[in-house]
Formats: structure tokens, C-alpha cells, sequence
């Protein structure tokens, strides 16, 4: 595993962004760990957020796109880190956009997006925290594509939950990839966050011991990919 991915794991711990123990999801599973992209706030958190996305970004997709599209809310955060990061790390100069939840209609930048302009022709990376169900993509696939004749080159998460998606076969991430034929990577799999963490110190303490590990063998026995 490369160093920044493992850098990547304990940086989400001590951030307060992936926890461990027992949660109860949205959907209504009883989860082992949880992740609240929302917690990255300080300046710090955000400039090493936007390193980690650049980094996956270019180890999977490479550097040949024009803008990077967030969907709202978390996503418009992580679309301007990560043009930053862009910038400061591999000299590479794209656009942010994201979308309104609400569309504007007055002002010189009505519409429904914000920050650049989407143009025909240009190549687009999506960023957003983390896919569960692929619902947040078919909300803000139609709005990109909708705006300019473009190509998604891919789909990057800080977190691939590993789970089964809608249909019960594949992963929601391996969903989305066959429903709308772009790549879809992450920063991280859980199997990645599993194998770093496990009986490994952070901050001093062992956040998946062996109790959590079982927990989470459990989880995917019932809601991984069989």
C-alpha cells in the first residue's frame, strides 16, 4: 500500500472522520464504523484533504481533465481543496464547479451551478466523499451533462465502503461504474483501512482491535459482496 494512502487512514482518525464502535446508518444498518466527511473544518485538515484527492486523482485518472465537479453540499468543499492541491503539487491548473441545491434566478450567475462554466468538450473529474447507494450521481450526472456536451473521465471517493449496492451483486461503487460507464476509484477501500489499523496504534490507542476487526468481518459477511 502506497505511504500516503496508509498517511491517508490514520489522518480520517485523528480528524475525527472515521470512527469505530456501533452506528446506525441512514439506511438502517447497524454499522461498525462511520464516516462524517463533515468534520474536516480546520484549514490543515482541508489543505492535506485536497492533497490526498489530487494524489488519487492522478494515480488513477491521470492529469488530463479541465474541471473538477463536487455535488452539493460536501462536495463544493472538496471540488475547491482539490483544485488547489492541483495546483500546488503537480502545477496543473483546472476549474472547480458544483451544483446548487437550489437554482438561482437572478444575478449574473444564475442557473444551477457555481464556479466555472461547463463547456463542450471539457473532460471533468467528479469528487465527492463517499458512495453508498449511487444516489447523489444520478441527482448530478444528468445536471453535468445536461450543462455542455463533456466527458466524465472518472469518479473519486475518499472511502470505498465495500458494500453491496441496489441490485445485490456488485459493490455501489462497481453500481455506478457499469450504470454510467466512467471509472470510479477511491482514496482508500475499507479493506485497505481494515488491514493499516488492525492491533496498529494511532494516536497512542488501537482503534481496531480484534473485537472491531470481527465486527467488521460480520458486517461484510452480511452486507459485502458474496
Amino acid at each position: 500500500m502506497e505511504d500516503y494512502k496508509k498517511e491517508f487512514i490514520e489522518f480520517m482518525v485523528e480528524s475525527d472522520v472515521l470512527k469505530f464502535g456501533e452506528f446506525t446508518l441512514k439506511s438502517g444498518r447497524k454499522s461498525p464504523f462511520f464516516m462524517n466527511a463533515g468534520a474536516y473544518v480546520t484549514g490543515y485538515q482541508l489543505k492535506k484533504l485536497g492533497e490526498y484527492y489530487a494524489r488519487a486523482i492522478h494515480d488513477n485518472f491521470g492529469l488530463d481533465f479541465d474541471v473538477l465537479f463536487g455535488p452539493a453540499y460536501k462536495g463544493i468543499p472538496l471540488s475547491v481543496v482539490t483544485a488547489i492541491a492541483m495546483h500546488d503539487l503537480y502545477g496543473k491548473e483546472v476549474r472547480y464547479c458544483s451544483n446548487r441545491k437550489e437554482v438561482k434566478d437572478h444575478g449574473a450567475d444564475a442557473g444551477n451551478l457555481l464556479g466555472a462554466e461547463l463547456h463542450d468538450g471539457d473532460r471533468v473529474v467528479m469528487v465527492e466523499d463517499v458512495t453508498t447507494s449511487g444516489k447523489s450521481i444520478d441527482e448530478t450526472y444528468p445536471i453535468v451533462t445536461g450543462a455542455a456536451n463533456v466527458e466524465i473521465k472518472g469518479l473519486i471517493v475518499s472511502l470505498n465502503r465495500m458494500e453491496v449496492g441496489k441490485g445485490g451483486k456488485v459493490t455501489a461503487q462497481q453500481e455506478v461504474q457499469e450504470k454510467y460507464g466512467f471509472p470510479v476509484a477511491s482514496i482508500v477501500s475499507m479493506a485497505e483501512v481494515t488491514e493499516h489499523l488492525h492491533n496498529h496504534e494511532c494516536q497512542g490507542k488501537v482503534v481496531i482491535d480484534d473485537a472491531i476487526k470481527a465486527a467488521i468481518d460480520a458486517y461484510y459477511e452480511q452486507y459485502g459482496v458474496k
